[in-house]
């Protein structure tokens, strides 16, 4: 597939009712700081369902600019960072995305140094990488920011006690990564609780990090002088499941979703059933079915546990089709409501004041042509396309390439019209 294919758009035929079942890839979430994690060992990994995602291609130039080796063959990838010895990662590759980051931690623990530029992603809010530095030098890094580039050196990293004022996912993961060669122990308080800072955990753990507390807010690791290479699962996509989650709702229809974790999906699980969704566990799976009239709900996103910023748009779309009045609150990025005037372009009742934006149902939606601003966005136009009267076609789906793996193919397989077309 050609990369960041701008003009690129999905045709989205109208008035489909998705049923079948879907199989939920590998998180795209975890599987980012995990293979930046492969930098803290000179063994060889093996990482199974791995999702290839341009977020994932993308991490794997990244290595490999490094001087790592990478391979992918049908969903497993395996990475040997032996030979690396460059410390500098250019700005073309991370400006492609935020999660580049990710190689600060690891390359200061196992090399003591570091040169990344400035990393890029989606357009959803500032996102200063504050919270990664300062943790970063309670280590004992020395860090310059110059030109677009944070310079970082440390002779050897020490544990530290760090708090964190806002609960980061990346500047959590980076701390963790950076810890597990420290000499001594290292405490994150405040610490990110998502299931991907959890499968993290398990990975350093299957490499011989010394971890323990993911998953809650306290954070413990005891460095370790060496690891070793390991075998290691991503876990299942949390937030594409939450998406055909929303994908069955907003259609009307009944769609099982293979291989989602319902222990990771209880917030979205919650709002759905607050809105008269029909949610059942079953065993590796969840079923989703939903009838014509829905109800209102109120959502306020948050750092997990949470209902995830990352399924907000997705879940106003859903509530544009629902009966009564519904408030959506963002509590997380200050520049996440880029979609609602793509979504009122499709026949929305979308009032935004401030951070809160009023939904007040409409019997149907309408086709129109719109413009994904962002990742989730972008996949949460193509669903409101599904359920709406006619024709949507959705511009700049490279966004939706970043974090969809099939998209359009697992979409149609439920019955959808999801035609792809590239630009030349």
């Amino acid at each position: 597939m050609k990369e960041e294919l701008k003009d690129s758009c999905y045709k989205v035929q109208g008035n489909t009712k998705l049923k079948g079942a879907v199989r939920i890839s590998g998180s795209k979430n975890a599987t980012l700081p995990v293979l930046a994690a492969t930098l803290l060992t000179d063994r060889e990994v093996t990482l199974k369902n791995v999702p290839w995602l341009k977020d994932v291609r993308n991490m794997t130039d990244v290595l490999k600019e490094l001087g790592a080796r990478a391979n992918y063959e049908n969903g497993v990838m395996t990475v040997n960072t032996k030979d690396v010895a460059n410390f500098e990662t250019s700005f073309e590759l991370m400006n492609k995305m935020r999660a580049s980051i990710y190689v600060m931690g690891p390359m200061l623990a196992r090399f003591g140094r570091v040169k990344v530029a400035m990393p890029g992603g989606c357009a959803i809010g500032s996102r200063p990488i504050d919270y990664h530095l300062n943790g970063l030098r309670q280590m004992g890094v020395q860090i310059q920011t110059k030109h677009g580039y944070v310079d970082a050196r440390v002779e050897k990293l020490k544990g530290a006690k760090i708090y964190l004022d806002f609960p980061s996912v990346g500047a959590t993961a980076n701390i963790m990564m950076a810890a597990v060669l420290a000499r001594g122990t290292t405490v994150i308080d405040n610490a990110a609780a998502e299931p991907h800072i959890v499968d993290l955990e398990w990975f350093l753990k299957s490499i011989g990090a010394r971890i323990k507390g993911a998953g809650s807010r306290t954070i413990t690791i005891d460095g370790v002088s060496k690891l070793h290479g390991a075998e290691h699962t991503m876990i299942p996509d949390q937030i594409e499941a939450g998406t055909f989650m929303v994908a069955a709702a907003i259609t009307r229809g009944n769609v099982t979703l293979e291989s989602a974790r319902a222990a990771d999906l209880k917030p979205i699980i919650v709002k759905l059933q607050e809105a008269g969704v029909n949610v059942r566990e079953l065993k590796n799976a969840i079923r989703v079915s939903a009838k014509k009239n829905l109800k209102p709900a109120k959502i306020t996103t948050m750092p997990h546990p949470g209902f995830p910023t990352d399924m907000q748009p997705q879940m106003m779309a859903l509530l544009s089709t629902c009966s009564g009045v519904s408030v959506i609150k963002e509590a997380v990025w200050e520049n996440r409501f880029m979609h609602v005037a793509e979504m009122i372009r499709m026949g929305a009742n979308l009032d935004v004041q401030g951070h809160t934006c009023i939904i007040t149902g409409v019997d149907q939606l309408t086709g129109s042509k719109v413009v994904a601003p962002d990742l989730r966005a972008g996949a949460a136009l193509v669903l409101a396309g599904i359920a709406a009267e006619n024709t949507t076609t959705v511009y700049d789906i490279y966004h939706i390439d970043r974090g969809y793996e099939n998209f359009a193919a697992k979409l149609n397989a439920l019955g959808a019209d999801v035609t792809r077309i590239d630009s030349e």
